[in-house]
């Protein structure tokens, strides 16, 4: 299909701003202890943003447990359900940044489960309780079909979450 002209460096400069808008760690080198505490009923993996903006997943995280990390200023973190893939709320947040220590004390990151809506919460019993090729066999609302097989996804979250951040930068504020 033949472009229109300018079409290639019009598509180069889309890459190449979403690229900069991408979540990614701060290569600070300056190291920084936190404390993972789950808090939350499910076990949940760890997810390290790498300076590219990859996600780098870590060992699982069991409920109730803690684990003390060796992280750098500016490094990004994300919590998911290790079971479903749901996003997690770490410090009442999606996305921790850890921070400089104070007074050589670690950085706690609190792990807590987010307030689902109802129809959010049916969403993930039935997934977890119906195979994907027998969604469309139950008898429920065409709409409730494609929610179910719209499961959750780092990487729409990702997206999601640096669209946010770039609105709010040119809005004026900060992180």
């Amino acid at each position: 299909m033949p472009q229109r002209p300018g079409g290639e460096d019009e598509a180069a400069a889309a890459a190449e701003e979403e690229l900069s808008q991408r979540l990614r760690s701060v290569n600070t080198r300056e190291p920084c202890q936190v404390i993972f505490c789950n808090r939350s009923p499910r076990s949940v993996s760890p997810v390290w943003l790498d300076f590219e903006g990859k996600p780098r997943p870590y060992p699982t995280l069991k409920p109730g447990t803690g684990r003390r990390m060796h992280s750098y200023l500016e490094h990004l973190w994300l919590f998911r359900d290790a079971g479903t893939d749901d996003s997690l709320l770490v410090n009442q947040a999606e996305l921790f940044v850890a921070t400089r220590n104070v007074n050589g004390q670690p950085i706690f990151a609190n792990i807590t489960l987010p307030v689902f809506t109802l129809k959010e919460r049916c969403l993930q019993v039935v997934r977890t309780l119906v195979k994907p090729v027998d969604y469309r066999k139950l008898d429920i609302v065409r709409s409730l079909y494609e929610d179910l097989e719209d499961r959750p996804d780092i990487g729409k979250d990702l997206k999601r979450l640096s669209l946010e951040r770039s609105r709010r930068l040119r809005n004026g504020v900060s992180d």
